[in-house]
């Protein structure tokens, strides 16, 4: 018997599959950068538009101006979500109100590992995640309080619970010393 006869217009999905090219068709996640506090929107848009999306989140309580204490639930990353999507779904995304871009490089978006994601949307990651943005390895950082206040320098570890590792830099040199989180501060430029 011979070949099988292969339809003109799926013959390029199967070869495209045989060798391992991706076709497009496989649904990946991506981080989508939205407008400042319209990731909530942007999350109803998306799911009126059968996107599949996912906004971490995590509660905090805000103390208002009348000193009530209310709980809110925030954005983990402010101004990001996850959609998970095709690479034919991407317009989809991108014509959603609110949506600036899909986070890639200038010729296409990349796809973040399922791994990440899962950990993400896992029960655990929900109960006791939170933001930390205030020092980053690398950040100029300022004492604020005690015998060094004032002196900066690059926080270069983090090592055991709250304690860091800075380089404060005195006559061009270097010198290495830990001080508690608490005491230092982002140095302001």
């Amino acid at each position: 018997m011979g070949d099988p006869i292969l339809n003109p217009l799926t013959a390029g999905d199967h070869c495209a599959e045989q060798i391992g090219v991706d076709s497009g068709s496989e649904r990946k996640w991506f981080a989508t950068f939205t407008l400042p506090q319209n990731e909530k929107a942007v999350l109803r848009q998306l799911d009126l538009r059968q996107v599949e999306s996912f906004l971490p989140t995590y509660e905090a309580v805000r103390v208002w101006k009348n000193r009530q204490r209310k709980k809110v639930t925030l954005p983990l990353f402010p101004t990001y979500l996850f959609v998970h999507i095709t690479r034919a779904e991407r317009g989809k995304v991108l014509q959603c109100p609110g949506v600036l871009h899909i986070v890639g490089t200038q010729r296409e978006p990349i796809p973040l590992s399922d791994t990440e994601i899962a950990f993400l949307r896992s029960d655990y990651c929900r109960r006791r995640m939170e933001p930390y943005r205030d020092l980053v390895i690398g950040d100029r950082v300022r004492i604020k309080s005690g015998v060094m206040r004032g002196l900066e320098g690059t926080l270069v570890r983090k090592s055991g619970g709250q304690r860091f590792v800075l380089t404060i830099e005195m006559i061009n040199q270097h010198a290495a010393i830990e001080v508690d989180a608490y005491d230092m501060e982002p140095a302001r430029n």
